[in-house]
């Protein structure tokens, strides 16, 4: 999991996300299996925090994974409709819902790198292009915010992008980076691993 002063730090910062809460809130009341919000909506969040920046600023969407054991199509259709169907617009065009089961069927296909089949969806998140992005909440019956970070938060406060030093590099790495200096020209590229 994550260090707890910096995941208490992490769980202040969402809470003052209106768009973050609505979707953790609706998504909670939905009952998904092994679910976490990820990515983008965590570190994207973070890095406005730490740069002054509006919470929404620069976020494109609201990445949602879940974890189902039936792998077929019309089974993860049945929860990303679900999802759609609880928000109204621009979040429902924004909230993308995964199941990490699946994940496996068409990832090399659609990123030209092998992936092998996941058993938790925090799992995922050891396989991330990069430790910040690797950040996954979740908001508890109880409105604890749980965070699970297998390379810790110490690159997601300090704006920090490497290749996650668990799998070759990343396709298209460039790319990301690009895209993420181009909305926070502050963030410290480190290639090395």
């Amino acid at each position: 999991m994550a260090d707890p002063p910096l995941a208490d730090d992490l769980a202040e910062i969402l809470r003052a996300s209106p768009g973050v809460m609505q979707v953790l809130t609706t998504v909670r009341a939905l009952r998904l299996p092994d679910w976490r919000l990820f990515s983008g909506a965590v570190y994207q969040t973070v890095w406005n925090a730490v740069s002054g920046r509006e919470p929404g600023y620069g976020l494109k969407d609201y990445d949602i994974g879940f974890f189902d054991p039936d792998t077929s199509w019309d089974a993860e259709d049945v929860f990303i409709r679900r999802v759609a169907d609880a928000f109204d617009e621009p979040l429902k065009s924004q909230v993308e819902v995964r199941n990490q089961a699946r994940v496996h069927l068409w990832f090399e296909q659609r990123f030209g790198e092998p992936y092998s089949p996941l058993s938790r969806t925090d799992e995922a998140l050891e396989r991330f292009v990069c430790p910040a992005f690797a950040v996954g909440v979740r908001l508890e019956a109880d409105d604890r915010i749980t965070v699970a970070a297998p390379f810790g938060l110490d690159d997601v406060f300090g704006m920090v992008l490497r290749p996650n030093p668990n799998r070759p590099l990343a396709n298209g790495w460039d790319r990301v980076v690009q895209s993420a200096l181009a909305r926070w020209p502050e963030a410290k590229v480190i290639e090395g691993r």
